[in-house]
C-alpha cells in the first residue's frame, strides 16, 4: 500500500526552494498555489508577480527535486503561471486604460543611450513573458521608430484612437510615425505637451502589463507634465560614469521623487570599454559613477552596459541588442535589469482603483 503523504511535510520540502530574484521562499511568499495530493501524486501551480519565463525550468526543477525528497511521493506536477498586476502610482492620478503598469525611463540628458536602453528593457521584459508597450516621449527627437524596425502610419479603427505600431511583440507609439524622418518639431512646450498627451491617451493600448515611456532629456515642461500627470509606477534613470552625466541625471532624480514617483534604481551605460583587438579595458567615461549616485540617493544600482559598437549598430539597423544576439552577454544583463525591475514593481503595493465602482453622489428632490 503506497505511504500517504502529509501536505505539511510537502510544505515544508516546498519551502526550502527560494525565488532566486526575492530571496524569499516560495511558500512564505504564497505563491505556491493549487496544491493537490492523490496517494503519490502531486501537483500544484507557482503564481509569480513579474515575468521570468526563461527562468520557469530551472524553478520548475528545484521545486520537483523538492517535492520528491517527501517519502510517498512519487509523480510531481508543476505549473508556473505569471500574474501581473497594477500597482500604486502617484496619488490622485488615474490608470491608462489597458495598461497596468508605466515605467518613465528618464536622463536628465541627453547622448547617455537612454533610448537605447529603454527599447531593450521593453523587449528583455517582452522576452519573459510579458505584454509590453513602448511611448516615445521624446517629441523634438523620436528614435524608437528605427531603433524598433517600424515605418508607415498608424491606423485608426474608430476615428477616435490609434492603435499602436507592433514589431517583435512589443506595442509602439511615436509622434515619429506621424511626420517624415528628417521634418524638424519645430513646437513650443505647451504644443508639444498637448501632442504627447494626446499620443498617451488616444493610443488603444492592447492590455499592457507595462508600458515604457522613452523620456524626453532634461526636466522641462514636457517631463514635467509627464511625471505630474502620468500614473507612474516608478522610473529608471539611465547614465554613464561621466561626472557631466550624472549631474544632469542627479537632476532627474529629484524632479520625480519631488512628484512622489518612485525611483526602481540606476543603469549604468557606457560603463567599460573592451578592446576587441587587444583586449585592453578602458573607462572612458569614468568608473562606477553612476554605483557611486545609486549610493548617494539610497537607491538601487540595476546594472551597467558596456560601450561597444554592437549595441550601436543593432539599435541603428532596427535589432536591438535583445533580439538580434538574445543569448549573448549584453541581452542577458538588459534581461536581468529588466527582471530586477519587475520585481520590485512586484513588491510595490497594489493598485485597487479599476476594481471599485465610480460613485457620484447626487442631492434629492
Amino acid at each position: 500500500m503506497p505511504q500517504a503523504v502529509a501536505e505539511s511535510a510537502l510544505l515544508a520540502a516546498l519551502k526550502t526552494v527560494v525565488d532566486p530574484n526575492t530571496g524569499q521562499d516560495l511558500v512564505s511568499a504564497r505563491a505556491i498555489k493549487n496544491l493537490r495530493i492523490e496517494e503519490g501524486d502531486v501537483a500544484f501551480g507557482v503564481e509569480l508577480g513579474y515575468p521570468a519565463k526563461s527562468q520557469h525550468a530551472a524553478l520548475r526543477k528545484a521545486l520537483v527535486a523538492a517535492a520528491r525528497t517527501v517519502p510517498g511521493v512519487s509523480n510531481v506536477s508543476v505549473e508556473i503561471a505569471t500574474r501581473i498586476t497594477s500597482h500604486a502610482v502617484q496619488r490622485g492620478v488615474q490608470l491608462l486604460p489597458g495598461v497596468k503598469n508605466v515605467i518613465a525611463v528618464a536622463s536628465g540628458k541627453g547622448g547617455v543611450g537612454k533610448s537605447t536602453t529603454a527599447v531593450n528593457l521593453a523587449l528583455a521584459l517582452a522576452a519573459e513573458g510579458a505584454s509590453v508597450g513602448i511611448l516615445d516621449a521624446d517629441i523634438y527627437g523620436p528614435s524608437q521608430p528605427m531603433m524598433m524596425g517600424l515605418s508607415g502610419r498608424p491606423e485608426s479603427e474608430d476615428g477616435k484612437t490609434i492603435q499602436p505600431m507592433e514589431n517583435y511583440g512589443v506595442q509602439v507609439m511615436s509622434i515619429g510615425f506621424m511626420i517624415e524622418p528628417d521634418q524638424a518639431m519645430i513646437w513650443r512646450g505647451p504644443m508639444a505637451t498637448q501632442a504627447l498627451d494626446q499620443l498617451l491617451n488616444n493610443t488603444a493600448w492592447r492590455e499592457l502589463d507595462y508600458l515604457l515611456i522613452d523620456m524626453p532629456p532634461g526636466t522641462g515642461d514636457i517631463a514635467l507634465t509627464l511625471s505630474q500627470r502620468v500614473p507612474l509606477t516608478g522610473a529608471i534613470i539611465v547614465t554613464t560614469p561621466q561626472d557631466i552625466a550624472l549631474l544632469d541625471a542627479k537632476k532627474g532624480l529629484k524632479m520625480f521623487e519631488k512628484v512622489g514617483v518612485p525611483i526602481l534604481g540606476i543603469v549604468e551605460n557606457m560603463a567599460v570599454y573592451h578592446c576587441p583587438n587587444c583586449g585592453h579595458t578602458e573607462h572612458i567615461f569614468g568608473a562606477d559613477g553612476g554605483k557611486r549616485m545609486a549610493a548617494e540617493y539610497s537607491v538601487d544600482y540595476l546594472g551597467a552596459l558596456p560601450l561597444t559598437l554592437s549595441i550601436r549598430e543593432q539599435a541603428d539597423s532596427g535589432r536591438p541588442t535583445v533580439v538580434a544576439d538574445p543569448d549573448g552577454a549584453i541581452a542577458a544583463t538588459y534581461k536581468a535589469v529588466a527582471r530586477q525591475v519587475a520585481v520590485k514593481i512586484a513588491l510595490k503595493a497594489k493598485d485597487f482603483s479599476a476594481k471599485f465602482p465610480t460613485i457620484s453622489v447626487s442631492k434629492g428632490t
